[in-house]
């Protein structure tokens, strides 16, 4: 029989991983990497943790702009890995439990879009051009797409994805990190940054910025289509236990009290697509801050950190498309850590 020190046989926990980050993203990047890594040590530090992170507000629906400095072709692949991991969630026994279903429905817009036919059309289902005669149901609106697409609804979709991680050999703590020299002091081999707009602070990254959404949560059974329009600025969106409405995009607005003005206009708004909507009952509001930058930050650096180099992957400011692109982000975040971890041997431990 031949016996395996902890530092040289390649099945023990001999590497040790940190993710920082107990959202969408930070969730999805930690379950890659533990379920892909089976002999790293992986944790996941964050300060907050569902119900009160900002992808708990999210509506979660699957829909996408692109970035402008980021080639398609990428998009395409986060949106599609993405899609086609939910897409199998929602056809499984788990679907209810993660909170994640098909929901189908209609983009519409008051004016002629650049792109009618958006990246990701060829990935969600059934994708189409609205007919005349369904958009006379919005006399305001010129143009539309229809197709069927995930919703992923973060208050039962991060708890599943905590005790996927866990199942993983995952750890979860609950702490604040201020800088990255207190992981560093802590020996891990890998950082992973996944901390939304706590990346302005964390790794003092000033092209990171917030975009305030207020939503609320209606009690409106009788809806089970959505309708977005194109702007992104109003939204109605069916879940699994309510109908969620929105919303607002303020720039560079930290507020996370609800404001009663913006609940009032998104009603008003909102009952104009769907006037049915203003006999429903208001079940509650919330605020995200939703973590913006021109092009989401997925790539990997060296820093020196005290006295050691430590490699840091980055993946964060994916602003209101945290849902959509968190599976094919955390994908690539996972190709980086490996880099690292192939560049990087093993320290020993005595």
């Amino acid at each position: 029989m031949t016996f395996f020190s902890q530092q040289n046989h390649p099945m023990m926990k001999s590497m040790t991983i940190v993710v920082v980050g107990g959202g969408v993203v930070g969730f999805s990047t930690a379950v890659c990497i533990a379920e892909a890594l089976p002999y790293c040590s992986v944790t996941l530090i964050a300060d907050r943790f569902t119900p009160d992170t900002t992808s708990d507000v999210a509506a979660g629906i699957l829909i996408c702009s692109p970035f402008p400095d980021i080639p398609l072709e990428q998009q395409q692949r986060w949106f599609k890995e993405t899609i086609d991991h939910l897409l199998a969630i929602a056809q499984s026994e788990q679907a209810s439990e993660a909170g994640v279903l098909l929901s189908s429905g209609w983009q519409i817009y008051k004016e002629l879009p650049v792109d009618k036919v958006p990246f990701w059309s060829a990935f969600v289902l059934g994708f189409r051009i609205m007919t005349d005669r369904e958009l006379k149901r919005f006399p305001d609106h010129k143009f539309g797409q229809a197709f069927t697409t995930v919703k992923c609804e973060c208050s039962n979709y991060l708890p599943w994805m905590e005790k996927r991680f866990r199942k993983a050999g995952g750890q979860v703590v609950k702490q604040k990190v201020n800088d990255l020299e207190e992981l560093s002091s802590q020996g891990y081999d890998v950082i992973v940054n996944c901390s939304g707009l706590g990346a302005k602070s964390l790794v003092g990254d000033s092209q990171v910025f917030p975009v305030r959404g207020q939503v609320l949560k209606v009690q409106a059974p009788w809806l089970q289509h959505f309708i977005r329009d194109g702007e992104g600025q109003s939204y109605i969106y069916p879940g699994m236990h309510s109908v969620t409405v929105g919303g607002t995009r303020q720039v560079d607005d930290w507020r996370l009290e609800v404001d009663p003005k913006d609940s009032q206009d998104i009603l008003e708004r909102c009952s104009s697509l769907e006037p049915s909507l203003s006999r429903a009952r208001v079940l509650g509001e919330s605020v995200g801050l939703r973590p913006s930058r021109k092009n989401v930050r997925v790539e990997r650096e060296i820093v020196l950190l005290g006295n050691r180099q430590v490699p840091v992957v980055h993946n964060y400011g994916h602003g209101g498309w945290g849902v959509t692109l968190s599976w094919g982000t955390a994908l690539e975040a996972l190709g980086l850590v490996r880099k690292c971890l192939h560049e990087r041997p093993p320290r020993a431990r005595l």
